[in-house]
């Protein structure tokens, strides 16, 4: 942390990296009443399909600012900072829940043309793909969902695989050590903000903390893991970001510890990456995902899949919705 929080002060190009990012092509919409930051980059194949893509805490656009370029090759990408993060707006109430987000999202791509589209997410992302899928099947072509949020199945507890067995024992390590984070940011979101936005070392640690914790190996550098802070520093955002918590993070986490009786049908492909957490099978994942048509398990790859391997991320992306036409 010292020597990270000193290159920080000392070391550090914003203006660099503040170019890079302009090179994406970036927009504001207000959407019902609040103002939304977002990459448009089209493809130059007219018929490429329309994609969202949606990060999650404690990420940003910048997750994805490697693999915008490559996937025009494919599609027509879209990419927002959510409500309280980046340069959207913080909302000033209650209510901007993952299932609003995703109607704005869906209001979004109806803006910008698209009758139809793809949607991929990971964190906060996958949750609210999903809400797209729920809100509007008719429309959306297909899920790429990096993990798909389901509990295991009881019916299999007597015959569990060894990596489902691995995956539970990762599941009961993270709760019992590892999510503070989410109890805090759930029940007391604005008093940790204080913090988060007063405090570039604070910022950083409980930030990082968690890039240290879910990344598979040493694939970020310091710029990387910078370039995201700024995006929460520059911009104010530690406590908007953190009250998303408080808004779904109860539904969302009972979607995998305890489980839903909801299915979607929505065709559905889910890449599950070594490192991430929760990592569920494919037999427990099509009791809610009925329509899976893509299924990969990389042997590399941690929960900011984009951002830590971004050509093994574009190729899974192609691969889903190859096999999702």
């Amino acid at each position: 942390m010292r020597s990270l929080c000193a290159y920080w002060a000392d070391g550090y190009d914003w203006r660099a990296t503040e170019a890079r990012l302009n090179e994406l092509p970036q927009f504001r919409t207000e959407i019902d009443g609040l103002g939304i930051h977002f990459v448009h980059a089209p493809s130059p194949d007219p018929d490429a399909t329309p994609l969202i893509l949606t990060h999650g805490w404690p990420g940003s656009i910048v997750e994805f600012a490697r693999v915008v370029a490559p996937l025009t090759r494919d599609f027509h990408v879209v990419c927002p900072s959510l409500p309280g993060y980046g340069f959207s707006d913080k909302p000033a109430t209650t209510g901007w829940t993952v299932e609003r987000i995703a109607r704005a999202w869906i209001t979004l791509m109806t803006r910008l043309g698209y009758d139809r589209f793809g949607a991929a997410g990971h964190d906060w992302g996958t949750s609210i793909s999903t809400s797209i899928a729920q809100q509007a099947p008719g429309r959306v072509i297909g899920l790429h969902l990096v993990p798909p949020l389901v509990a295991p199945d009881p019916a299999t507890s007597g015959e569990l695989t060894a990596a489902e067995q691995a995956a539970l024992d990762d599941l009961e390590t993270a709760g019992q050590d590892g999510d503070a984070y989410s109890l805090q940011q759930t029940t007391r979101p604005q008093t940790i903000g204080y913090a988060l936005t007063d405090s570039p070392a604070a910022l950083c640690a409980w930030i990082v903390e968690k890039f240290e914790a879910w990344t598979d190996g040493d694939r970020l550098t310091d710029d990387d893991l910078l370039d995201n802070l700024m995006l929460y520093w520059l911009p104010g955002t530690g406590a908007s970001a953190a009250r998303l918590y408080a808004e779904s993070f109860r539904d969302v986490q009972a979607r995998f510890r305890v489980g839903t009786s909801d299915e979607i049908a929505v065709p559905t492909g889910c890449t599950i990456f070594p490192k991430e957490n929760p990592r569920p099978s494919r037999r427990w994942a099509q009791r809610r995902f009925t329509d899976i048509r893509y299924w990969s398990e990389p042997e590399r790859g941690g929960h900011f899949a984009a951002f830590e391997q971004p050509q093994l991320f574009v190729e899974e992306i192609r691969a889903c919705f190859r096999a999702l036409r």
